[in-house]
């Protein structure tokens, strides 16, 4: 048992007395608010696709889409469960889709993309224009932009859903409208966007900030596979594989303010060299397995599966087989606010 002394006595005193003020004293967090490296509260984890899809598709027996808007597992870190984040700053989850249904149209303050998983024949709609989804597209609905989703196919899709939700709810910024129609009245062809600003032109009087998200709002996968694949022969970066970023190509910034984007391909053979960041990252892999060894633990990974790398937290790829894969992150904040770091060890 701890014996106060007398100055103890008073401090005891004094702290109840501002506490009735409303007030705090620095010196007993000081340590915890301003600490010497990262303290992530988010821990390393993986969702393994393959045991979760039956449970995923589960879903679709016990709720409608109509009824739940939205019906998503959300993927909560063991660090913080009951939070509904992946990470400090960001929110996902497996969406899934059945055969003729639709999830009517909606926007928010949100930033949201789509990473397909699984199956075909669903489609997204953003501002008046669809694309259909393919396994491996990376799609983009931007803040405050009208979308919705619907199955025209005859089998089940699922997506993962990666959203700044987090991150709003700690500003006190978000907003929601839900549209009077189900699904828009497409006001565009589809592929309109990608023809107009995806070949690295704009419109002779288009101009954007480098803070405004790109109006390219689907990255097929084909392209980005393709992209990938016509770097064999060229030097591989010893950290992170033949590795591009995604970006609005108007402004070659982010595609997303908030939510930065990227994907790898790590060769058979290939060990990455130990790395860590500030941006804790989100990691799906679309081809070929390997593991990540993540701080002290260590992770077999395969197609489908979603990984987490918490803040400031070493880590490393080994690919057993080819290997492709999608990342997000909070990155773009971090750097607008001269916050990121990286450190490449060896």
């Amino acid at each position: 048992m701890t014996v106060l002394s007398s100055n103890d006595d008073d401090r005891t005193r004094y702290y109840s007395v501002i506490g009735e003020k409303n007030l705090t004293p620095l010196w007993e967090v000081l340590h915890s608010l301003v600490p010497a490296h990262p303290r992530p509260s988010i821990v390393p984890a993986i969702w393994n696709y393959s045991a979760l899809r039956n449970i995923i598709l589960r879903s679709g027996s016990l709720i409608s889409a109509s009824e739940a808007e939205r019906r998503v597992l959300i993927l909560e870190n063991p660090g913080v469960r009951g939070h509904s984040r992946i990470t400090q700053s960001l929110y996902a989850g497996f969406q899934l889709i059945l055969p003729g249904e639709v999830a009517p149209a909606h926007r928010h303050s949100q930033s949201a993309l789509r990473l397909v998983l699984d199956g075909e024949g669903a489609y997204t709609a953003v501002n008046g224009e669809r694309t259909t989804m393919k396994r491996g597209d990376f799609i983009i609905t931007p803040a405050m932009t009208w979308h919705d989703h619907g199955n025209t196919g005859d089998e089940p899709v699922v997506w993962l859903d990666g959203l700044d939700i987090p991150l709003v709810q700690s500003l006190d910024a978000g907003f929601a409208e839900k549209a009077t129609v189900q699904t828009q009245i497409e006001e565009r062809a589809e592929g309109e966007a990608l023809r107009r600003y995806g070949k690295n032109m704009v419109p002779l009087d288009f101009f954007q900030s480098s803070s405004d998200p790109t109006p390219v709002f689907v990255y097929p996968y084909s392209q980005t596979r393709t992209a990938l694949l016509e770097l064999d022969g060229s030097a591989i970066d010893p950290w992170h594989g033949h590795a591009f970023r995604f970006v609005n190509p108007s402004t070659g910034a982010s595609p997303m303010p908030t939510i930065g984007a990227f994907v790898r391909r790590l060769r058979s053979g290939f060990e990455a060299r130990p790395y860590r960041s500030t941006d804790s990252a989100v990691f799906v892999c679309l081809e070929g397995e390997g593991t990540a060894l993540i701080g002290e633990q260590k992770f077999s990974f395969s197609r489908g599966d979603v990984l987490v790398v918490p803040s400031w937290s070493v880590h490393q790829f080994r690919a057993s087989s080819d290997a492709i894969l999608f990342s997000f992150s909070d990155r773009p904040v971090q750097r607008v606010l001269g916050l990121w770091r990286e450190e490449k060890l060896s």
